[in-house]
This record gives structure tokens, sequence and C-alpha cells, in this order.
């Protein structure tokens, strides 16, 4: 794509972008913002883009993702794009996308496949981390509880680091979800969670499909959300009974919980 010449960003919509970090904004507009070369990168393809502002450079690098250009754009100075931006240091582009439609059911992912399950992780930097961590792991669905972080906050949508592109958040009442998918067919599939009197996940054997649920940062796996879990897990520190830290981050135990399931079925279909 080529540009003659620069344009200013007009005040009005400096205004909208700016309006985008608070989530009763997003939400009424449907829309989110995302910044930096990798990042917009990665969404372009998946999610559908209706503003976008980038240098010449930038512009002239990404040819191949002209097919998923907006109609509505800008070529800019760096300086231009940093009275939009929303962080300290902007990389090239700034983008808006239109939010996800969430169709998915539970119950029918659970059956064939591995998700998480997110009960009021609230950090954004931790939601971001997981999804990207669930990206790596490919599991391609996240289910968050009404009091999770949004996924649409922009902290989060950096921290992703563009696996938001592959993997599916869904906000959903938790409890509903599980008590309905247990009076279904699959009231089979084994729901795992981390507790402190759970069993070695390192001694347990670990299914490729099902649900893995993890707590909040403080207080863990809730009581509600808890009596649904058909399988206490627990990562024990080293060595056993060794003097230690109170508790993990919920982003590395997710780490830790996602790289022992998928070290167990190394070799099996998904």
């Amino acid at each position: 794509m080529e540009k003659a010449e620069s344009v200013m960003i007009s005040k009005s919509r400096i205004k909208f972008i700016h309006s985008l970090e608070l989530k009763k904004y997003r939400k009424a507009e449907g829309v989110f913002v995302a910044e930096g070369r990798k990042l917009v990168g990665d969404l372009l393809p998946h999610f559908r883009c209706v503003y976008l502002a980038a240098t010449a450079d930038w512009y002239g690098a990404a040819g191949s993702l002209s097919g998923f250009f907006p109609p509505e754009q800008d070529v800019v100075t760096e300086e231009e794009l940093r009275r939009a931006s929303l962080v300290e240091t902007p990389q090239q582009v700034i983008a808006v996308f239109r939010q996800r439609t969430d169709e998915a059911d539970l119950g029918a992912v659970a059956s064939r496949e591995l998700c998480l399950m997110l009960d009021d992780v609230q950090n954004p930097g931790n939601l971001g981390t997981i999804v990207r961590l669930a990206d790596w792991f490919g599991i391609e669905h996240v289910f968050c509880s009404q009091g999770c972080a949004d996924i649409y906050n922009p902290k989060t949508v950096q921290a992703t680091m563009g696996a938001m592109a592959r993997v599916q958040v869904h906000y959903r009442d938790l409890e509903a979800e599980l008590e309905q998918m247990r009076h279904t067919d699959l009231n089979t599939t084994p729901v795992y969670g981390t507790f402190l009197d759970g069993t070695s996940i390192y001694e347990k054997p670990l299914t490729q499909h099902g649900i893995i649920v993890m707590g909040n940062e403080g207080r863990g796996v809730s009581d509600g959300v808890a009596r649904f879990v058909t399988e206490r897990l627990l990562i024990p520190n080293y060595p056993a009974g060794r003097p230690t830290s109170e508790s993990l981050n919920v982003a590395v135990a997710t780490a830790i919980v996602c790289a022992e399931f998928r070290r167990g079925g190394m070799g099996s279909e998904k």
C-alpha cells in the first residue's frame, strides 16, 4: 500500500481510542485496541479491523496483510502515533478491532479436548500470560468467570503477544455452566483443579480432554466451583516438608499443569 503523505489523526479519533482503555466503552462499542508490529500482524487475519493507523515503514513491510486492512486507515508519523497510543513506546502501528462473538459450548469442547477454566483471575498480565501459555500448549479455549480480568483490556491484549488470535476466551457463569454439564450425556468429562490437599500431579493419570480449573491469585478456586472438581491435583514443592513459599503465581502454576498434561499425552491424538 502506498500513501502520498502522512496525515493527522483527528482529535475525535484520538479521544475514541483513549476511551477504549475503559471496559464500559469497549463493551458498548464491541471493539478493542492493539498496538505493535507483531501483535497487530498476528491479529489482522483473525479479527475484523475497523481502523488502522501506521507509519509508512509499517505499511511498506506489511504488504502481505493488505487484504485485511479496513476502509478507515491513516498513514502517520511516529509523533502522531504517540498522540493516539495507549503505551509508553508506540511501535509503528495501532489498530482497533471488532471483538469476537461467543458461541462455544463448554460441555462439547471439554468432551473432545483440553480447555482451561479461570475462576476470578483478576490481574490482566496473568490472564494474558495464561492465554499465551494456552496457545503454546495447544489449548484453544479458555473459559473465564465474570470476575476475571477483561481479555480486551489493552494490558491483557499486549500480554497475550498475539496468542488471542488462536485462543478463544469466553466469559460465563462458571457454576451454572458446570451444573448444566453435569446433567448432560457429557457428565463423565473430568474437571481438574489444583488444591493443597490434592494428589501429586506427577502421580495422577491425566487425560487429553476435560477442564483444568485455575483459581484466583489470592483465594484459589472458589467453593462454588470446587464442588464440581472431580480430580484434585497438587503441584508438590521440593523436597517434601521443606519450608517454602505459600503458593505459586497462577500463571506459573498454569504452565506447570499444562506441561504435565501434554507430557503425559505425547504421541497421542488430541
